[in-house]
C-alpha cells in the first residue's frame, strides 16, 4: 500500500505585504523539491482573489517518498525561512487517488 501515489494539497496564508518574500523562499524549495526522485510534480499557486494565500499542489510516487521530502534539508530550511511570514498554521491534506482514467498507466 505504501507504493501508492499520493497527492498533497498544502494551504499557506502569509501576512499581507509579505507575498514577495514568501515567493523568493518558495522558488528555492520548488527547484530543490522537483529534483527529488519520488516527486512527480510540485507546483505553487496563488489565489487571484486573495494574494496572501498560496496552495502547493504536489504528487508523489509513494507515501515513503513524501515522508523523505518532509525530512529533507531544503524543506526544513524553507519552513524556517517562512515561519515569521505565516498568518496562520499551514494546512496540509494528503490524498490517495481512488480512480484512474481508463487506459492510463
Amino acid at each position: 500500500m505504501d507504493a501508492e501515489k499520493v497527492t498533497v494539497i498544502a494551504y499557506i496564508e502569509v501576512n499581507p505585504g509579505s507575498e514577495e518574500e514568501f515567493l523568493v523562499a518558495a522558488h528555492d524549495v520548488v527547484a530543490a523539491t522537483r529534483e527529488e526522485e519520488s516527486c512527480i510534480n510540485y507546483d505553487l499557486h496563488q489565489l487571484t482573489s486573495r494574494p496572501s494565500q498560496f496552495v502547493f499542489y504536489e504528487n508523489w510516487t509513494s507515501l515513503a517518498g513524501l515522508d523523505q521530502h518532509s525530512k529533507s534539508e531544503h524543506i526544513q530550511l524553507f519552513r524556517s525561512r517562512i515561519s515569521h511570514l505565516l498568518a496562520r498554521p499551514t494546512e496540509i491534506t494528503i490524498l490517495k487517488m481512488v480512480t484512474e482514467l481508463e487506459g492510463a498507466s
